[in-house]
């Protein structure tokens, strides 16, 4: 994201996010036949995040093709829209919801045809019908991972009033000056606009003067923060220290500083808390048997491969079975009681128009670099 800073912002800090998961990945796929029902096969290809192509993420597949597919690394889903687009052949693309309207646009992706999966009955259903996942009446992308976004904070170094009026304006309150951090993404804009009262739908979408309104809180949360983060990482070591008692965060962190013994709480802000989610989608520009297409998507699907993202990464999966058969520690550890309520509650991050996002970038750039 210039967001350059364009492909962060588009994906809500994604790219940071998938730090978390980076591992020794290999950049770009090689050319491979493999054997399949005792004949060959062009191999699958798939474009995935950084640490999603460990075999534990799709290990039906495995098991019945006997070899992982090809992978496509990528770090934003604008850079894999350019590749595909400058006639690189895939046929499975890992988009968040509000990015695989770009696909659809440039007319790359195919409707996936549920019928198919054998998990898709156990998505959870408010997935199921999510923004991004149904375009023009067709099913588009396959939810497979979620997240939260909220306030985690040290319930032993903040106030009792934040306890029990947890809210997002702690970043504009003067009384937690350099003690706080923001992420350092647009988002903090439309928070400002539920801190004016505006609905979600609305604080998502503010141009012109509803836009402008939102300066003065956006000033406080750069003033009063004592860094904005890029890196998971620094900002979870700042809170395990104290250096600052609550940053926005992602669920990961409740699950990592907890393990290390850190007090730490994933709060619901009166104002409402944000889910993000992201899915398989069906490229039309590949040359493997459609089958093995489905047969990727739906092992992404399974209960098996969202205990793995649960345990692992403290992120949520679609697949509503996953959190019976994950261990309970690690589901609590996510700072979530029950799935179902979650999906209900939270504000999903919704495919924001370009003109619409642009200003409030071009804002937030403008606001961030008064801490220069």
């Amino acid at each position: 994201m210039n967001r350059v800073k364009f492909v962060e912002h588009m994906s809500y800090g994604r790219v940071s996010r998938r730090e978390i998961l980076r591992n020794a990945a290999l950049f770009g796929v090689g050319v491979a036949m493999m054997p399949r029902l005792g004949h060959a096969v062009e191999m699958l290809t798939v474009m995935e995040w950084a640490g999603y192509d460990a075999e534990d993420y799709y290990k039906p597949f495995v098991a019945k093709y006997g070899a992982p597919p090809n992978f496509s690394i990528f770090a934003s889903e604008e850079e894999a829209l350019q590749k595909v687009r400058g006639g690189f052949a895939a046929d499975v693309m890992h988009p968040c919801n509000y990015s695989v309207g770009r696909f659809v646009e440039a007319k790359l992706a195919a409707p996936i045809d549920t019928a198919k999966l054998s998990n898709w009955k156990d998505v959870f259903p408010a997935l199921q019908t999510a923004a991004g996942v149904i375009v023009d009446g067709q099913v588009v992308m396959a939810p497979a991972d979620w997240g939260n976004s909220s306030i985690a904070y040290r319930p032993d170094l903040v106030d009792e009033d934040f306890k029990k009026n947890e809210s997002w304006s702690i970043f504009y309150d003067d009384k937690y000056a350099g003690r706080v951090s923001m992420l350092d993404n647009e988002v903090a804009v439309q928070i400002a606009g539920l801190l004016l009262g505006y609905p979600p739908e609305k604080a998502f979408m503010m141009q012109g003067e509803e836009l402008a309104a939102t300066k003065p809180l956006l000033e406080k949360a750069v003033k009063n923060s004592r860094f904005l983060w890029n890196a998971p990482a620094e900002m979870q070591q700042a809170l395990a220290s104290g250096e600052i008692v609550a940053a926005y965060s992602w669920n990961d962190t409740i699950k990592n500083l907890s393990s290390q013994g850190v007090p730490v709480a994933f709060a619901k802000p009166k104002e409402g808390y944000f889910t993000w989610f992201c899915g398989l989608t069906l490229l039309n520009t590949g040359k493997a048997d459609p089958t093995a297409a489905y047969d990727f998507i739906d092992a992404w699907l399974s209960p098996e491969t969202g205990k793995v993202l649960i345990e692992a990464s403290g992120y949520g999966h679609a697949n509503r079975k996953s959190f019976e058969v994950a261990d309970k520690a690690a589901v609590t550890a996510m700072g979530i009681t029950d799935p179902v309520e979650h999906m209900k509650s939270a504000i999903l991050f919704p495919p924001i128009p370009g003109p619409i996002l642009t200003p409030q970038v071009q804002l937030w750039d403008e606001m961030k670099a008064l801490k220069k």
